[in-house]
């Protein structure tokens, strides 16, 4: 898969997964709300680490830059 994810998009992803597993550890979040903020934090880990989300091919959304070959 082509890469289409920016830095800070990587970056705010990780950081949005932190916070929802913080929430699930302290108790906040529980019960089924608690299991989908886990399973939302291990897909945007896993998209953060590939640099890629399915999501965005469908609409060609892409955050990161684009470098052009000189020939």
């Amino acid at each position: 898969m082509k890469k289409n994810m920016g830095s800070l998009d990587r970056t705010i992803r990780i950081v949005v997964a932190i916070v929802l597993i913080v929430l699930y550890a302290n108790g906040i979040v529980t019960g089924v709300w608690g299991v989908v903020s886990l399973v939302l934090a291990g897909v945007f880990i896993l998209t953060s680490l590939v640099s890629t989300c399915p999501l965005y091919l469908p609409f060609g959304i892409r955050t990161n830059q684009v470098k052009k070959r000189i020939s």
